[in-house]
């Protein structure tokens, strides 16, 4: 099956997350599956599209979320350590 263009994108995305660990596989397979339902038409002529868009968006960002906490890298070094 080949992916169509929003599913693409989020694949592309999540695989430059590197390894995923905890409930990063599960939120990025729905992510995946919500993506194939946006490029599919979003179900029921379309209705569905404004709400796979938003479950979408809410499934990246808390992927996402928990790679923020992570990133503490301010170029600064450890100032705040003593020597």
């Amino acid at each position: 099956m080949v992916a169509g263009p929003v599913e693409q994108a989020v694949r592309d995305d999540v695989e430059q997350l590197g390894d995923l660990v905890g409930v990063e596989p599960s939120l990025s397979e729905m992510a995946f599956t919500l993506a194939r339902e946006v490029d599919a038409g979003g179900g029921e002529d379309g209705r569905l599209l404004p709400q796979l868009n938003r479950e979408l968006r809410q499934t990246l960002a808390q992927l996402l979320e928990g790679r923020a906490t992570d990133d503490d890298d301010d170029d600064l070094g450890d100032l705040g350590s003593p020597v």
